[in-house]
């Protein structure tokens, strides 16, 4: 996996968050939190876990502390909505930095952590890892996506083509 890769992905993250978080900043607080069947139940929830994942990611690869709570918490940390968006735009910026901060040999070995996920200590290639990490994005993303659309809301192109230089 090369660093480009690497750095587009970080760039599409953040105008897609942009593009969703912009869309559901036109929804009420009350229609944010409505439960609308996904797994994580509501946008705001669904939002606060990406947020929180992306926070125990980036952690494991930078060495850095990593959020409090679990899965089963990270639909909570963050209950303040202009709290989540200043947060997200943050990571989103942390994110880009770190991309362009990686070299050709970067994602090369392994990573090991402890997952509280399976109660067992990983260890698996790193750049396997770093594709998950946006794969996992994208996936609770396009859950966000269907919610914003069922309540009314009007997210923009989603095509990784369509991304502004």
């Amino acid at each position: 996996m090369r660093p480009a890769y690497v750095q587009r992905m970080a760039r599409y993250n953040r105008w897609q968050n942009e593009n969703l978080y912009a869309a559901a900043d036109r929804l009420s607080d009350e229609e944010r939190r409505s439960d609308r069947g996904a797994f994580f139940k509501s946008i705001h929830a669904t939002l606060s876990h990406i947020l929180w994942a992306d926070g125990v990611w980036m952690a494991r690869f930078e060495k850095q502390e990593r959020p409090s709570g679990g899965i089963r918490e990270s639909v909570s940390l963050f209950p303040d909505w202009d709290g989540l968006k200043d947060k997200r735009a943050a990571m989103d910026a942390f994110i880009v930095m770190w991309a362009d901060g990686l070299r050709d040999n970067s994602l090369e070995g392994n990573l090991s952590w402890f997952s509280g996920a399976v109660q067992r200590d990983v260890t698996k290639p790193a750049w396997i890892l770093v594709t998950h990490f946006f794969n996992h994005q994208t996936h609770h993303r396009g859950q966000v996506h269907a919610m914003l659309t069922q309540a009314g809301g009007k997210p923009y192109d989603t095509d990784i083509w369509l991304m502004p230089e």
